[in-house]
């Protein structure tokens, strides 16, 4: 029998039932009721599930037990060497190393606000980010490392060398001992546990405020998601994690996607996570088959190229199952191919922001076969609305900004009230995307209001890139802009009006641009008008035009 929403929403979240739900008291949020308080619950049961794999690196395997251990030891350190306390902010920027996890529980479990740090950006990005969250230790890996060295923050350095003054993470961890336990700490759901760095259109980076509740209830948001979908396809919803979930991971655990969707959300169900120096399709074919991987998480762009490799057939992938992607627009041509080259596979879709701890709406199975163009329903603890510019609630099928509720929406920005105060009005979140929602629930985003590019799942923002560009003597006026782009879903370009009698090339550009921002919100496309960009009369470009003008769009 084909259950509806409505009664898959009753039999998965009634009384006594996993997905139990209950009010934060006269809010009207609902929260998982049996979710993790804080992090230290998280971490503590995580030893339930002993020795079995927590952690793939290349040839490395770290079991539950053996990340407890030393996420509880570098803990113990961090209080007892570093004097870190209840509240202060510890950084972490490296690569998808398994000490990026060990570093993170570590921070959170000692009390402290993680502070991971995009391992993209360039020196003065990072130092922007250690100057702003006033990190009392560093623990970065030894690429980033000398880009730190002068913060004067006390600097930890895994895999590799230290500079001088700084020490490395094993000398730091020192002996890891069976009986070892946590530092005494006390922890609430409302205390901050992290700050993710993101961009607004001013192109400053504004620090997200997580709480442990955020936490806490997005691995449960995660499971819900696979709970409902198995059970509108009419099976017994514990077939969606009977068989354990073994995740290969393609984003960088900096991003919320790979942080919570993926790492969390690991820690707490018991699964098996597989990292990547870097993302590779070619290598991801590989570790699917080797370590025998069920789900992929990533972006849009990393399902297109895992199918587009040349050796994409000569792999045993049977068991994959899943493919798990969000944080970019997925086009509908990519749940086609998925269909014709992974047959019964499953396939979802996921809308999530920094702001949302990840996942706040989703769309998988049943669903997204019949809505490949809407990012699906939101999850029974997530309240949405779309709105005018008056804050006045639509109606279905109307275009307005969506605005999200719910306990997986953060305190607000770190050290920035005014920002704070205009994103987050009276206990919703407004996301910055325009959207509609039709009479079934269904969500979809028509255009983003905020003026970024999201290439490959990495936000780029207008702003920052138009600034570094007019810091070049050439460059008299710019517009930066999305360029379509079939895997990374959209690259950037930048239209140019060069001063007179000065000129330039987009190699020259792009060069001087070098070093001046990350690699990835360098324009690869350049076009170069000799009359005004058009603007508005309040002097705003109308990128609208632009587009139309360069790409015919």
């Amino acid at each position: 029998m084909t259950l509806s929403h409505a009664q898959v929403e009753a039999q998965l979240t009634g009384p006594g039932q996993l997905f139990e739900m209950e009010e934060i008291g006269g809010t009207g949020i609902r929260t998982w009721k049996h979710a993790p308080a804080h992090f230290r619950v998280l971490l503590e049961n995580s030893r339930w599930h002993g020795d079995k794999v927590f952690l793939v690196y290349e040839d490395e395997h770290i079991t539950f037990e053996d990340h407890y251990r030393r996420a509880a030891t570098l803990a113990t350190r961090l209080a007892d060497d570093y004097g870190v306390r209840k509240g202060d902010r510890v950084a972490v920027a490296m690569r998808n190393y398994p000490e990026w996890s060990i570093a993170f529980s570590a921070a959170l479990a000692a009390g402290a606000v993680a502070v991971p740090l995009n391992a993209w950006w360039t020196e003065p990005e990072l130092a922007y980010g250690v100057s702003d969250s006033g990190a009392k230790v560093i623990i970065a890996d030894d690429e980033r490392a000398p880009r730190l060295a002068g913060t004067g923050v006390p600097l930890i350095v895994a895999r590799g060398a230290a500079p001088e003054g700084a020490r490395t993470f094993d000398e730091v961890l020192g002996e890891v001992r069976a009986d070892v336990t946590l530092p005494e700490v006390e922890l609430s759901p409302d205390d901050p546990a992290t700050i993710f760095y993101t961009s607004g259109t001013t192109g400053r980076p504004k620090g997200a405020l997580g709480s442990h509740r955020n936490l806490g209830q997005s691995p449960m948001t995660v499971a819900y998601g696979l709970y409902r979908a198995s059970a509108l396809a009419g099976k017994d919803p514990g077939e969606a994690t009977a068989v354990r979930r073994v995740t290969l991971l393609t984003v960088p655990l900096f991003h919320v996607t790979g942080c919570f969707s993926a790492l969390t959300t690991t820690l707490f169900s018991g699964g098996g996570l597989v990292l990547m120096y870097k993302w590779d399709p070619g290598q991801a074919l590989k570790l699917i088959e080797r370590e025998k991987v069920s789900a992929m998480i990533g972006v849009p762009t990393n399902a297109w190229q895992l199918m587009s490799h040349p050796d994409f057939a000569k792999h045993d992938l049977s068991s994959l199952n899943t493919l798990g992607y969000g944080g970019a627009p997925a086009p509908p041509r990519l749940l086609e191919r998925i269909t014709e080259n992974l047959p019964a596979r499953a396939a979802s879709n996921g809308y999530g922001m920094t702001e949302t701890t990840a996942l706040a709406i989703g769309n998988g199975g049943a669903d997204y076969q019949a809505h490949p163009d809407s990012i699906g329903r939101p999850s029974p603890v997530v309240d949405v609305r779309v709105v005018d510019p008056m804050n006045n609630e639509l109606p279905p099928g109307e275009v307005g900004e969506l605005c999200v509720r719910g306990p997986n929406v953060i305190l607000g920005y770190w050290n920035k009230p005014e920002a704070t105060a205009e994103t987050f009005v009276g206990g919703w979140l407004h996301t910055g995307d325009l959207a509609k929602i039709d009479e079934d629930g269904f969500v979809y985003i028509v255009d983003r209001a905020k003026d970024m590019v999201i290439r490959g799942g990495e936000n780029v923002y207008c702003a920052e890139v138009e600034a570094a560009l007019f810091e070049h003597p050439a460059v008299d006026d710019v517009a930066v802009i999305g360029v379509p782009h079939d895997e990374l879903g959209e690259e950037v370009g930048a239209v140019i009006r060069l001063a007179a009698g000065v000129p330039a090339t987009g190699e020259e550009l792009r060069a001087f641009l070098d070093g001046r921002i990350a690699a990835f919100k360098v324009p690869r496309h350049f076009w170069f008008r000799e009359g005004e960009l058009p603007r508005n009369p309040g002097g705003k470009i109308l990128k609208t035009h632009l587009r139309r003008e360069v790409l015919g769009a």
